[in-house]
């Protein structure tokens, strides 16, 4: 027992990259189980509370009263995360949690009114990563080269660095979403089952997976008009999709031990990569033109590039961390899907006027076939303290979208500030981001904005 505790002692201690601008943290929960310290558990616990206040799209109201303006609180995320190193070769990972509870929605699976399972109440646990992996080739065996494989409900899912990105330290205050492009539809909350593939060769990564997706069905309106049908998610039994993402390290080399890309070291690394990657799956989705069925591929591209760059000497010096990314994305004709996180909203029946074509609250055209640009940039700030009580980073973010249903691109930003209490383990994040209106596919979109502030806590 002694001996045990020990372990856990030195753990606890120790310095490492898990801290991410923290020089107290270490390698926060991690068991050691043998006195080398290469065979261990370790836990990462995590929650993410939202305080927001939203401008409604036209036609919203919340519970029975109509609104184009409101306040919400929410828990974005709540997850525990254990992964155990069983041997120098052998890994097992499990992720579950909850996502978007409000007060209103995000409970229980078809639960509504008052009581023990009221609305927004005791939402469901579920696994968002469940994998065995095996190290073939460990670095130093064969030269520069790397190969671990695994399998089961997996997170490399290709694409880009931010299809694969950690949730615990984000530049901005969350994902911009897009970038997760088949969420919940085809996956299951970003993971799809199947087998992976995993490496470096010197300063070059490699991650590719083959995965069942999962089966989607629903049902394409029809239309009388070629060149009017709209594709939707419908791939019955699923063809196997492939998915890749290819990078090269030109400064430090990152950790691929785990698939989650950081958003920002805060210092601690000097970082620069660029990366391409792909998803591809056969018929994907369908139309319906004179009710003859046609199934379309789902064809997803993306390059990108990110820094994280260190500036000055000093102990507490300055740090600039910067991404763009390119995204073209094919799921078949006028393909959109229309998305609002933590969306808290219905249609009002007695609106009289021009609706939001994607809904009401704070839905958007959030993924479609077309094209997408996309840049962050943030700054921390120097402190003159030995060990500052908060740091401070600035930031902002713009996202351009294209899609092939709509006559005009939109343009969208975020701004805003994170406050590091002890780097990204306790921080307090506030952003305001604008998203487009459309009210119809051949005009110009309006614009309407969110204000929110996160409190983000990690161990």
């Amino acid at each position: 027992m002694k001996k045990i505790l020990s372990f856990i002692g030195l753990a606890l201690m120790s310095s490492s990259v898990y801290g991410q601008g923290s020089p107290d943290y270490g390698n926060g929960l991690k068991i050691n189980i043998n006195t080398e310290g290469d065979k261990y558990v370790r836990f990462i616990l995590w929650d993410q509370f939202w305080i927001r206040n939203t401008e409604m799209n036209p036609g919203s109201m919340v519970g029975d009263e109509p609104t184009d303006n409101t306040w919400n609180l929410g828990n974005r995320r709540a997850r525990i995360l254990a992964y155990a190193q069983i041997t120098k070769r052998y890994m097992i990972l499990t992720h579950f949690g909850i996502n978007n509870q409000t007060f209103i929605n995000g409970g229980a699976t078809g639960t509504t009114g008052t009581g023990g399972y009221g609305n927004g109440k005791k939402p469901q646990l579920f696994f968002h990563d469940a994998w065995n992996e095996y190290a073939v080739i460990m670095p130093g065996e064969a030269g520069k080269f790397s190969l671990t494989l695994g399998g089961g409900l997996h997170y490399y899912m290709g694409l880009s660095r931010m299809t694969m990105a950690s949730t615990l330290n984000f530049l901005t205050l969350d994902s911009p979403i897009f970038s997760w492009p088949l969420i919940d539809n085809s996956d299951q909350f970003a993971r799809q089952m199947g087998v992976f593939a995993k490496g470096k060769y010197g300063q070059f990564e490699y991650r590719m997976s083959l995965n069942k997706p999962f089966a989607t069905d629903l049902a394409p309106a029809n239309t009388l008009i070629p060149g009017n049908e709209i594709a939707v998610d419908n791939n019955g039994n699923p063809n196997w999709s492939k998915a890749g993402y290819f990078e090269y390290q030109f400064l430090d080399t990152e950790s691929n031990l785990l698939p989650f890309k950081v958003g920002s070291y805060l210092g601690t690394k000097k970082v620069f990569n660029v990366g391409a990657g792909f998803y591809h799956q056969a018929e994907g989705t369908r139309t319906s033109v004179n009710s003859n069925i046609e199934k379309h591929d789902i064809t997803l591209l993306s390059v990108d590039a990110f820094a994280d760059i260190p500036l000055g000497e000093a102990k507490n010096k300055m740090a600039v961390s910067a991404y763009a990314g390119y995204f073209n994305y094919n799921f078949g004709p006028n393909y959109v899907r229309n998305l609002g996180t933590m969306n808290i909203a219905a249609n009002d029946p007695n609106f009289v006027g021009q609706r939001a074509l994607a809904g009401p609250g704070n839905l958007q055209p959030m993924i479609g076939t077309g094209n997408v640009v996309y840049a962050q940039a943030g700054l921390l700030l120097p402190s003159q303290a030995e060990k500052p009580k908060i740091r401070i980073q600035p930031f902002a973010a713009y996202t351009y979208k294209d899609f092939e249903a709509f006559d005009k691109p939109s343009s969208q930003f975020d701004v805003g500030a994170n406050w590091f209490l002890d780097g990204h383990h306790a921080k307090i994040t506030t952003q305001y981001s604008t998203r487009p209106v459309y009210t119809s596919p051949t005009e110009n979109p309006k614009s309407k904005g969110e204000f929110i502030v996160q409190l983000q806590i990690y161990l």
